[in-house]
């Protein structure tokens, strides 16, 4: 069973005993949700509308923090997000990140996990969502997307989801000059995007990690 914890900066994450692994960097969940996805990927993609395709919808603490970054700004977000295994409302209802997501953080977050899968739901005035309960590596990806978050667990952990016909399905998607993010920077990530046609920058990385990837769609 997942195993609420506190991180650095206050923010919760979850233990996955079954994995050794945390959904999040001890260092500050939220600290490295805003550092990796939000000021290195919403930020650095000026598409507008912009669309997001993440890959681990997780405890939706990237849709949360995108959310709140959407109703600040004008740019209308249709943001689509697959998960192979969505956390039980009980586990949802216990983390704290709507405490970091401004003074609405709590309907925001309620209105994101309750929202029907499989449907595209205007969460919030310029937020949209579709939650997809899907295996990346079974079925198929469709649509077009000028933003991707890549939050799978790490490639020791879930390797299967960091393998070059992975890498070459999301490239399918992702328009030209399209930007993705991850928190990985291993040698063998890189070379995948490379290869499957994407200019990989290695950028620094949040408190605890040394570098991230950031990679522009050729």
């Amino acid at each position: 069973m997942n195993q609420l914890v506190t991180t650095s900066d206050g923010s919760h994450t979850l233990f996955v005993p079954e994995l050794n692994e945390h959904f999040h960097s001890v260092h500050g969940a939220v600290q490295e949700s805003e550092f990796i996805f939000i000021r290195n990927g919403f930020d650095m993609c000026t598409c507008d509308p912009v669309r997001i395709f993440e890959v681990g919808f997780g405890t939706g603490l990237n849709a949360l923090l995108t959310a709140v970054r959407a109703i600040t700004g004008t740019r209308e977000v249709f943001y689509t997000s697959i998960e192979k295994y969505p956390l039980g409302n009980r586990i949802a209802e216990n983390l704290n990140h709507h405490l970091y997501a401004g003074k609405d953080g709590k309907q925001i977050s309620e209105r994101i996990h309750s929202s029907e899968w499989g449907k595209m739901i205007n969460i919030l005035p310029f937020f949209n969502l579709m939650k997809i309960e899907a295996d990346l590596t079974k079925n198929n990806i469709t649509g077009s997307f000028n933003l991707i978050y890549f939050d799978a667990f790490g490639p020791d952990k879930q390797p299967e989801m960091w393998t070059k016909n992975i890498m070459e399905r999301i490239a399918e998607i992702t328009e030209s000059g399209g930007v993705f993010v991850t928190y990985s920077a291993k040698g063998e990530v890189r070379r995948n995007l490379t290869e499957c046609g994407f200019k990989v920058i290695l950028t620094e990385g949040p408190p605890g990690k040394r570098h991230i990837i950031r990679a522009i769609k050729i």
